[in-house]
């Protein structure tokens, strides 16, 4: 599968599975898809393709999804418009909303929650790690029908040295108080994911979601 919208690499399931299934990963600040070239394995997903996906601005030796704070807001716009353009892709190439799930880790989680809560195709997960939400009161206005069901998982660290835990939990508590189902779990890791306590929680959720 080649995408247009962005930059992107596409690694099948082994064996395919039937119906298609995807999972659609989106790096963090100055990463890239090669950096979560090693998740497919890790989350030993039967029958789920991968769609690891570059953000749009070069930054550093990776990319970026928008500028640092205060002046995201541009950025996070426009890379959501690519994500709409993006899903339409996939649409296309055959994949069904209920055998997507979408995987964002820092600006990648951003994206998850400022994405997943306006798509109006019901997605069959959408996780987010280690990251925030740009303007929760505005995104909870422009919730569609289709965010408003229980297949969130948000994942933070306690001792976060990027992300501040407390910032994160307190809008987690926003966006549940406004009707997005969220289910939030905390871990005692930094700006990573915990591959011994995290990883397994991760996998579950989605596997209870996207494997047949």
């Amino acid at each position: 599968m080649k995408t247009r919208a962005l930059r992107s690499q596409f690694i099948p399931a082994s064996p395919v599975g039937a119906p298609r299934r995807l999972l659609v990963v989106l790096h963090g600040r100055g990463d890239s898809s090669d950096g979560f070239a090693w998740l497919p394995a890790a989350l030993a997903l039967p029958g789920v393709d991968y769609l690891l996906v570059d953000a749009p601005d070069p930054y550093l030796s990776g990319y970026s999804w928008y500028d640092l704070p205060p002046h995201q807001g541009p950025g996070v716009e426009r890379s959501r418009g690519r994500l709409f353009e993006l899903f339409d892709e996939i649409a296309a190439a055959g994949y069904q909303p209920a055998h997507i799930g979408l995987f964002g880790f820092s600006q990648g989680c951003l994206m998850t929650l400022d994405f997943g809560g306006r798509c109006t195709r019901a997605l069959a997960a959408y996780v987010g790690v280690s990251g925030y939400c740009w303007r929760p009161r505005q995104l909870l206005t422009e919730l569609t029908v289709q965010a408003r069901r229980p297949a969130w998982l948000l994942t933070h660290g306690h001792h976060d040295e990027v992300l501040d835990f407390a910032t994160t939990s307190s809008q987690v508590d926003q966006l549940v108080a406004g009707g997005l189902p969220v289910q939030f779990r905390a871990y005692e890791k930094g700006h990573t994911i915990d591959p011994v306590a995290e990883l397994p929680d991760l996998r579950d959720f989605l596997a209870e979601r996207l494997v047949v």
